[in-house]
Formats: C-alpha cells, sequence, structure tokens
C-alpha cells in the first residue's frame, strides 16, 4: 500500500487539485447564475437546471483531464469519445428535437424577454395564441388561455415565431 502511494504521488496530487478546482468553479459559477437569475427575475427552477447542465458539463471535462492526468495517450482518448460521440450521435439524431428544446431552454434562460405571469400573442399563421406564461420549462412553456385550457408550447418553437408582449404580471389566481 505504502508503495502504491510512492509510485501514484503526483498523480494522486494532481487529482485532489482538480477536483478542489471544479469544486471551487462550479461554487463559482452557480453563484453567477444566480446573480444572473435574480437581476433577471427568473424562475428559480429555471436557474436549477441550467446549474444542472452547468455541473455535468464540468463533470465531463474533469473526467477528461482525469484521464490525462491518469496516462492516457491523446490517440485513445480521441478513440474513445469519437466513439462515444458516434453512438450519441445516431441516437440523438432520431431524438433532435429534444436537444433543440433544451438549447432552446438554455438560450431562453439568458436572453428571453417574457418572466413568469406576462400575457403574450404567439403570432402563428397556422395556430395564433394569447396566453399568460404560467412556467418556462426545460422543454416547453406553459401557457394558460383566457378560457382556462392549459397549453405546452415547445422552447424551439417560441424562438421561430413573433411575440407580442400584452400585459405584464397578468397571472390570474383564479387558475389555481
Amino acid at each position: 500500500m505504502n508503495n502504491f502511494f510512492n509510485t501514484y504521488t503526483l498523480e494522486i496530487v494532481e487529482t485532489i487539485i482538480l477536483i478542489l478546482f471544479f469544486i471551487i468553479l462550479n461554487f463559482t459559477l452557480k453563484k453567477i447564475l444566480k446573480g444572473i437569475g435574480k437581476r433577471g427575475n427568473i424562475n428559480v427552477a429555471r436557474i436549477k437546471l441550467i446549474g444542472k447542465y452547468i455541473t455535468v458539463t464540468l463533470i465531463l471535462i474533469a473526467i477528461l483531464i482525469e484521464a490525462i492526468i491518469l496516462g492516457a495517450e491523446p490517440s485513445q482518448i480521441v478513440l474513445v469519445f469519437s466513439s462515444v460521440f458516434a453512438v450519441v450521435g445516431i441516437g440523438l439524431f432520431a431524438t433532435w428535437s429534444i436537444l433543440s428544446n433544451i438549447t432552446s431552454g438554455i438560450i431562453m434562460f439568458f436572453s428571453f424577454p417574457y418572466k413568469v405571469g406576462d400575457k403574450i400573442m404567439i403570432h402563428d399563421k397556422d395556430f395564433p395564441l394569447e396566453a399568460v406564461i404560467e412556467d418556462i420549462g426545460a422543454f416547453q412553456l406553459h401557457l394558460r388561455l383566457d378560457n382556462g385550457n392549459l397549453v405546452t408550447y415547445p422552447n424551439n418553437l417560441i424562438l421561430q415565431k413573433g411575440v407580442t408582449l400584452i400585459e405584464k404580471d397578468a397571472l390570474d389566481e383564479d387558475y389555481d
């Protein structure tokens, strides 16, 4: 056991430094995210969702760096990642709309000018819609129509359509 620590002292120290660095980086990025969320008056659930995306991305980067620390050759890493991306790419090609909605959800987190409670009009030639935003999720908006019906509208479509703000904070408590 003592021989193990003597042999791999440098790798152990580098791994500890890597873990500490990514914990601090994750904490810092989440603080920044919360600040952006508070300034933009963004729903806490959306802030947590984007925080999870950040954490998963950092973990994947840390695993890649750890493989390098432990002595994996770059050609081996490229082979593994290209194989994984090929399989994931084929799997995600069939579900591209899910990726599109997630990406749109991230974009909407940072630049969507409307908030929960705003009444909007979506200019769609086939299905024009006037509703109050009840929730902004990872995949879709939850919109409440004037007649009380709930409509889910995909995030990727909301970014492709014209949207007009009719009334700020129009959320009515009658729908609870």
